[in-house]
Parts: C-alpha cells; structure tokens; sequence
C-alpha cells in the first residue's frame, strides 16, 4: 500500500526544498564573487626595470608573494628600460604585467594603447639630480655644459629628465652633453669623473644611490624651482607634483637636508586581455603584502587600499575593481 503524506507535511518538504535551493544558489554567488572558482592557472610575464632600480628590487619581491598566493601560476620577470618600453611591451602583448609611471602611460600613443587596464596605484616615483658634494651646480639651470646622466634612450628617466632640461630654459641636445646610460652605469661614472651629474627617478631610497654615497661624498641638487615650468610646458607634466626628498631618505649622505623635487606616481598595469580572476589576485597581493615588501622595498609602505584605485589615466582593470568592491568597508 503506497504512503501518502498529508497536505500539509508536503507543503513542508516543498518549503524545504526552496530553502535548499536558495541557499545552494546564495553559495554559488558568494564562490563567484569571492573569486572561489578555479585558481588562476598559466604563465605570467612581469616587467620591471633596470637590475639596480626599485623597480626591479619590487618585482623579486613580489615574485616571492604571487608564488605563495597564486602557486598555479608560473611567474617570469624581464627586466626593462623602464616606464616606456613596459608600456610598448603590455601594449603589444609581450608582457603581462608592468610597472609604469603615469607621464609614460599618458604619452604612449601606439598599437594597443586602447587595451592598457591598470591594477592599482603604487608609490610615486622622486626625480633626484645628484652630483658631487664639492659640486657647485645648485640648480638645473647649472648643468649647461656639463657631463650629465640622463637615463637610457626610451626610459622613464630620460622622459622626465628632458621635461626638466626645458623647464630650465636648457635644450637637451645643445646645452648639455647628455650621457645615455641607466642607474646601473651612472653611479660609476660619477666617481670616476667622467660625469658631473646625473638625474634618477625613483623611489625612495634608491639602492643604487645609497650604495655610492657609503663610498663617494654626493648630494643632491634642489629642482623645486622649475615645477612651474614644467606644468607650463602641458601636456604629460600635469602627472608631476611638487614633493620633497626627506632627510632621512639618504641617511649615507653626509649632513643630508630636505630636498625639494617632483615625483610622479607609479601604476601597476596590465591589458584587457588578462582574466579577471589573474587581475583580482595579483591585485590582492600587491595591496596585501605592502609591509612585507615595504620592508626592503622602502617606497612600497606608500601603497594604499585607500588611494590604489586612483589610476588616471587609465580605467581600472576589471578583476582588480572586483577586487577593490570586495574589500570595500
């Protein structure tokens, strides 16, 4: 004889089985939205910079964290010229990841910019002329003549550096013997004499900067007095800001003082072509290991969740602004 329920225990068990499909679904949802799916998976390609800049020093660190975060994802660096040429390589689909200056982003103006999506902003970038401490150039305005380290062709340092030159009423090209050489060389020739001077941007403190002040007297030179200008000149100088290089930034400088200079912000980009759940997990441990890396990476303790979504010029990678509603207090 076949059991029948009554009405109303059949009514129960039809509640019952909404209930559980409601919560099945609400399950599904927050696994999505959490990013509880597959693990990103694949190879990455990071480009950072020069092998004794910061940004080569914050790609090895990072390595270090996106091989514990993400462990199904094969992490490669490649070193750069700099802010230029990683915008050309994300552009052109040769590197996956990138750190960039935003006066790089905003004039890169070839094959696939349309495609360049940003993760996060970092820490800003300090433009520092540094010459000897017996040195009497005081200014820019000084430099006329002179021996000076500019970056190498296509680098983030040679694009500020030439901005700066003008603003100082200098052209490049006739009023200084411009020296085409990177981080890794100018410190040498400095105290080998073969420069009077060379200008670096990055941040704070510089490896490379602090290596030759334990073993040559320097100091830095003053560029506070051509901000003017330089906003006068248009165009990517809207992206520097007057800032200052504090005393304590280069404590191997002998009697160091404040320093007035620009600074120009660094984004951590990418392309539209990078799934939103890579985006979504770099993001997380970029922003999430800021005191681990800012350990040694000085300048990466500026990271914050608060100002990271700010990436003009560039609109906000997808994974990443999932990352950032995820988060949201």
């Amino acid at each position: 004889m076949a059991l029948t329920l009554p009405r109303l225990d059949r009514r129960r068990a039809l509640q019952s089985a909404a209930a559980g499909l409601v919560a099945l679904g609400l399950l599904l949802w927050w696994l999505l939205a959490s990013g509880g799916g597959p693990s990103p998976s694949g190879r990455v390609t990071f480009a950072t910079g020069v092998s004794t800049g910061v940004y080569d020093t914050y790609g090895r660190m990072l390595e270090q964290d996106l091989a514990r975060d993400l462990p199904d994802v094969d992490v490669r660096l490649e070193r750069s010229r700099g802010s230029p040429d990683n915008v050309e390589r994300l552009a052109r689909g040769r590197a996956t990841f990138a750190i960039a200056a935003t006066d790089a982003v905003a004039a890169y103006q070839g094959a696939g910019a349309g495609r360049l999506r940003a993760c996060a902003r970092l820490y800003d970038d300090y433009m520092q002329l540094v010459v000897p401490r017996g040195s009497s150039v005081q200014s820019a305005h000084d430099l006329k003549h002179l021996r000076v380290g500019v970056g190498d062709d296509g680098s983030g340092v040679q694009l500020i550096t030439r901005a700066l030159i003008k603003a100082a009423g200098l052209d490049f090209d006739r009023d200084i013997r411009a020296e085409r050489v990177g981080i890794d060389a100018m410190p040498k020739l400095l105290r080998q004499g073969k420069l009077d001077a060379f200008f670096w941007s990055g941040g704070l403190p510089t490896s490379a900067v602090r290596t030759l002040a334990h073993a040559y007297p320097i100091r830095l030179v003053q560029l506070g007095d051509l901000t003017g200008p330089l906003h006068r000149q248009g165009g990517v100088t809207r992206y520097y800001r007057a800032a200052t290089v504090p005393a304590d930034a280069y404590e191997e400088i002998r009697r160091p003082e404040p320093v007035k200079t620009i600074a120009v912000p660094n984004l951590l980009v990418t392309t539209d072509r990078v799934a939103p759940d890579l985006a979504e997990g770099v993001t997380r441990t970029v922003i999430e290991n800021r005191d681990r890396i800012g350990a040694k990476v000085h300048a990466a303790q500026k990271v914050d969740l608060r100002t990271a979504v700010f990436t003009d010029p560039l609109a906000l990678h997808k994974g990443a602004a999932r990352y950032y509603r995820s988060v949201k207090p």
